[in-house]
C-alpha cells in the first residue's frame, strides 16, 4: 500500500483526471447468457442464488471499496476505472427507489473481497440493499468476467453490470466510467424498455 491513509470524502468522491477505461470488447460475449446457479454470501446473512433470481435484478461488480484510515494499493488511481467504488455504490443507493419503480426486484454489488470486508463498506455507506462476495471468483469465471491483478491484493473484478430478467442476460454495461455515472445509466436502460411495452411492466 502508498500513499496517505483515506478520509471518507476521499472515498465518496470521484477525483479528476482519473484514465479512462477503454471497451477492449471483454464483455462482448455476456449479454443472452443465463447467470449460472452459484451461491455467493451476502452481507445480510443470505446466500443468494443470482439463478434463482425472479423478475429484474441489477448486479454491478466492483475491483474494491477502499476504507478510511487505509491507503490505496500502490498505483491505484493509475489503473483504468479501478478508483469509484464506493460512489458507484451510493449511486444506486441514491436511485434505489427510482430502479425499484421502474421495475428492479434486486440490486447486488458483487466484488472479491469477503463477507466481513464488504460488511464495512455497507454499514458505513448505509446502502439499501445487500453486497455480494465472489471471493472465489466462481461467478466471475463461470461468466469469463474481466479481471486484473494488484499486487499484495490479488485479482480483482472489473468494473461492470448486469441486467437481469428471470435468470437471463438482457444488458451488459462496460466499460463504466466514471463510476457514479452507473445507476442512472440503468435507470434510462428501464425506463426506454418500459416505454417500448404496451403496460407499466419493463419488456426485456
Amino acid at each position: 500500500m502508498s500513499g496517505a491513509p483515506l478520509k471518507d470524502a476521499d472515498l465518496t468522491a470521484v477525483p479528476a483526471n482519473l484514465p479512462v477505461p477503454e471497451d477492449d470488447g471483454a464483455c462482448d460475449h455476456v449479454r443472452g447468457l443465463k447467470v449460472p446457479s452459484i451461491p455467493l454470501a451476502s452481507t445480510d446473512g443470505r446466500t443468494v442464488d443470482l439463478r434463482a433470481g425472479q423478475g429484474i435484478s441489477i448486479v454491478f461488480f466492483y475491483p474494491m471499496t477502499g476504507r478510511p484510515g487505509v491507503a490505496l494499493p500502490e498505483g491505484w488511481d493509475q489503473i483504468p476505472g479501478a478508483r469509484g467504488c464506493s460512489p458507484q455504490a451510493c449511486s444506486y443507493k441514491d436511485r434505489y427507489g427510482k430502479l425499484t419503480e421502474l421495475g428492479a426486484s434486486a440490486i447486488y454489488g458483487v466484488s472479491a473481497q469477503d463477507t466481513d470486508y464488504q460488511a464495512e463498506a455497507h454499514r458505513r455507506l448505509h446502502l439499501p440493499y445487500p453486497l455480494l462476495s465472489d471471493c472465489s471468483l466462481q461467478l466471475a469465471r463461470a461468466l469469463q468476467l474481466p479481471t486484473f491483478k494488484v499486487p499484495e491484493v490479488g485479482e480483482l473484478i472489473k468494473r461492470l453490470t448486469l441486467v437481469i430478467r428471470d435468470a437471463e442476460i438482457v444488458e451488459v454495461l462496460y466499460p463504466i466510467f466514471p463510476s457514479n455515472s452507473d445507476a442512472e445509466k440503468v435507470a434510462s436502460f428501464l425506463e426506454q424498455q418500459r416505454a417500448r411495452g404496451s403496460n407499466d411492466k419493463v419488456a426485456l
